[in-house]
């Protein structure tokens, strides 16, 4: 593999033509990300005892890990005010920019509930119904994320669900970040909680005299959070969960027309987002790679570049042989965000058959989708985009069939049941339809 692999630049260069298949799978392997037995006994911990002492648990874990002892967690109505004065009028605009945009998406995507007769008189149904009570996670660590707010509180209501419970942590002068605040309630999101990391996570799942029992738990966070939202699916007791949140990823696809100081730019979007996040650069190129390859050293200059730096030592710049076979790599990889920076990106889209969100042609940077596109930016990640897709309003929602069958619906259908349970030998099953159809024909 040394000969496929410059140093010279931020990124590891590689040319995928000479690789062999082993070396190629072991390209593609994304950041370690299993959670150490570590922090999976620590959050264990913080769970039993969240369980075990409620408020108290959380007031005490508050002042240790936020640095703040709040008397109490719920955000008031004067609180609410406060954080929408406090706010500049043009990020209050933006937000509800952003929120009015992210409404229109998700509502042109709701599923709809439908009947069918599948036999004379017998109707099939599905109906939707809202989970009763949601919570929602809004990480304020290194940075406040009002974004988050809006990508999980806009689908929570179009899904009509009747209990919206949002945590987010305090800052140190025990208030919550404004912004956070003011976007939860342009979603309609009122019941607001200043309780952070995976303490918030286990009050969320078991309840606490001041924080609800939730029925299933939405949002992204850092490795603690993650493991307590592990943790808790996997309890009977515990709460059901949106998707397991890694680490941040994109992977783009672009020819010798792409701009390489845009290309750059969406690498660096991602890489600032944690050490551990992953970017992929696939281009069939030379002159193109290398011209990125500087435009990364030039736009380094940021304030997060120590976190950039180090996760774009484990992200790689590929030489391929062709766009067709860039694309049979990414579906391989199946990352959460794909950008097609090519002349003709809608012709390529059909071949893309895993990825969480696509982001087409060179004017389309995946920072819109973070922020006010209108898609939603909780998305697959570590290659569950083979299998799953991002978060919509169905997220929030129920689905569940109905079957009406009348007295000639037994007779039209009857007999196929009678005949299915006889090759299963379940007596009883045949029995419950044999005797409708005795009563019917009597």
């Amino acid at each position: 593999m040394n000969a496929a692999v410059s140093t010279e630049s931020l990124m590891r260069r590689v040319d995928w033509r000479v690789l062999d298949a082993r070396t190629q799978s072991q390209l593609l392997r994304r950041p370690a990300q299993m959670a150490s037995s570590t922090t999976a006994s620590a959050v264990a911990a913080i769970i039993n005892e969240v369980r075990d002492n409620g408020d108290a648990a959380l007031r005490a874990f508050g002042e240790r890990f936020d640095g703040v002892e709040l008397a109490g967690f719920t955000v008031s109505d004067a609180e609410f005010a406060e954080a929408e004065s406090a706010l500049p009028p043009d990020l209050r605009a933006a937000i509800d920019e952003a929120a009015e945009r992210i409404a229109v998406f998700h509502e042109a995507g709701m599923t709809a509930p439908y009947a069918v007769d599948t036999a004379p008189g017998v109707r099939c149904e599905r109906v939707l119904r809202p989970i009763q009570r949601v919570g929602l996670y809004v990480p304020a660590g290194s940075a406040p994320l009002p974004s988050t707010a809006l990508m999980l509180g806009v689908p929570a209501r179009l899904a009509g669900c009747p209990d919206i419970v949002l945590c987010t942590p305090p800052r140190r002068d025990g208030s919550a970040d404004p912004a956070v605040l003011y976007a939860a309630r342009r979603c309609g999101v009122t019941r607001v909680f200043k309780v952070g990391g995976a303490q918030a996570i286990a009050a969320m799942a078991y309840g606490t005299a001041t924080i609800p029992r939730c029925d299933k738990l939405f949002g992204p966070g850092n490795a603690y959070v993650t493991e307590a939202k592990r943790q808790v699916a996997m309890d009977v007791d515990g709460a059901a969960i949106d998707m397991p949140a890694g680490p941040s990823e994109v992977l783009v696809i672009a020819d010798a027309g792409a701009n390489p100081a845009f290309v750059a730019a969406d690498l660096l979007s991602q890489a600032e987002h944690g050490p551990d996040s992953q970017v992929l650069l696939l281009s069939d190129d030379d002159a193109l790679i290398e011209a990125v390859a500087g435009q990364l050293a030039l736009q380094l200059a940021l304030p997060r570049a120590d976190i950039a730096r180090r996760a774009l030592q484990s992200s790689s710049a590929i030489r391929v042989e062709s766009i067709e076979q860039a694309l049979e790599v990414s579906n391989r990889y199946a990352p959460e965000h794909l950008i097609l920076a090519l002349r003709d990106a809608r012709q390529w889209l059909p071949r893309v058959t895993a990825a969480g969100s696509v982001f087409l042609g060179d004017w389309a940077p995946e920072a819109l989708g973070d922020y006010c596109s209108g898609t939603n930016h909780v998305l697959p990640t570590s290659g569950a985009a083979r299998f799953a897709g991002g978060l919509n309003v169905a997220s929030f929602q129920l689905a569940i069939t109905v079957q009406e069958v009348q007295p000639r619906g037994i007779e039209a259908i009857g007999p196929c049941a009678v005949e299915l349970a006889r090759a299963e030998g379940l007596d009883a099953h045949l029995q419950a339809v044999a005797l409708r159809l005795q009563a019917v024909a009597s």
